[in-house]
């Protein structure tokens, strides 16, 4: 019967919408969805493989020399199928096949790696992501404690690279599930999961700035204070860059921060940090952010700070001040410095200088 399943469905896929058409490759999220004419057949061979999976009176001991290495193998090149309907049907009888066979499944893991690694660094075009990170997020989640270092490298070099990739909005939510699942599981790798965010942060993509400030949200949610304390400073230097953004959506994000009780009380431990960080971003949106709900929230965070530590908000205001009182010296010297150019080049008959 696997020899007739896997003869059935086993096949070289056919090209990409996108490959020899002569067009340019498209956004993936605007890409039409593409299904395959031969579904109806596919479907029965795929309906009795999950049947024959999940059954109680499949012996495991059996089935195990026939679902071998090979033959999931060849399920997993499969989810790169552009029919969504195929893909559904792959995630449920790999999840299947994970939890009946044991001794496939670091195979398994490793194999959904490699995918990962080929689609970050090589190809950049991948159908499955998304069911293959559903796959994981069950698997993440029943991950025994102490973790494993294999598991910790693993979201090291493959999940927190895959927000590198241009179509990561179209996989971002299982992601996310699963990178806060590791942060669940174990709090000390908070550190790593939000410094390896701030080095894949979009820097032109607004949309993709708010999933990821999304994300932010949530691994802060599971963070303790030690790990907080270890990526603060890089963090609100970043989200005091999208403070400012003028984006109304990405600054509206950041500061819905505030509106989490867990990310403020770590705020208001670590104030003395905090606030000189992020006290000139408020500032500026105050003073010049052009959306008034962004204008609004900010003048909310800014009255919370100023109720919780007085003494320091004057502090940073005080500083603040000097700063811009000195930033504005240095434009009047320049400007002065350019005006005494300009006088020294008339007295000396420079009329024909090209003013710039």
């Amino acid at each position: 019967m696997i020899k007739m399943v896997a003869i059935n469905i086993c096949r070289c896929l056919p090209p990409a919408s996108y490959e020899n058409t002569g067009q340019e490759v498209t956004d993936p999220e605007e890409e039409e969805t593409h299904l395959d004419p031969s579904w109806p057949h596919l479907q029965l061979v795929y309906e009795l493989l999950l049947r024959y999976v999940v059954s109680s009176d499949t012996d495991t001991k059996v089935a195990k020399r026939f679902i071998d290495h090979s033959f999931v193998l060849k399920l997993i090149d499969l989810f790169d199928s552009e029919d969504p309907r195929e893909r559904e049907y792959l995630k449920t009888i790999l999840h299947r096949i994970y939890g009946k066979f044991m001794v496939h499944r670091p195979f398994i893991r490793k194999a959904i790696n490699n995918i990962f690694y080929r689609f970050i660094y090589e190809t950049g075009r991948y159908n499955g992501i998304g069911e293959l990170l559903e796959i994981l997020g069950s698997i993440i989640n029943g991950f025994a404690l102490p973790m494993k270092e294999e598991h910790k490298l693993f979201l090291a070099k493959a999940l927190i690279p895959l927000h590198k990739p241009k179509p990561v909005a179209t996989y971002h939510h299982q992601l996310s599930y699963c990178v806060t699942q590791f942060v669940e599981k174990d709090y000390k790798l908070a550190d790593t999961v939000i410094r390896g965010l701030l080095k894949y942060w979009p820097l032109t993509n607004c949309q993709k700035e708010v999933l990821f400030l999304g994300e932010l949200e949530e691994v802060l949610e599971a963070t303790q204070s030690a790990e907080f304390q270890r990526c603060m400073v890089p963090l609100f230097r970043q989200i005091a860059r999208c403070l400012n953004n003028p984006h109304f959506q990405v600054s509206e994000r950041a500061l819905f921060f505030w509106n989490n009780e867990h990310i403020v009380g770590l705020i208001a431990q670590n104030r003395h940090v905090v606030l000189p960080l992020i006290f000139e971003a408020l500032e500026k949106n105050i003073l010049g952010h052009w959306n008034q709900a962004v204008h609004g929230l900010t003048v909310n965070v800014r009255k919370m700070f100023m109720e919780v530590d007085a003494e320091l908000f004057e502090e940073c205001r005080r500083q603040y001040e000097e700063k811009m009182a000195r930033a504005r010296e240095v434009e009047d010297q320049r400007e002065m410095t350019w005006k005494r150019l300009a006088d020294v080049a008339a007295e000396r008959g420079g009329g024909n200088l090209v003013a710039v």
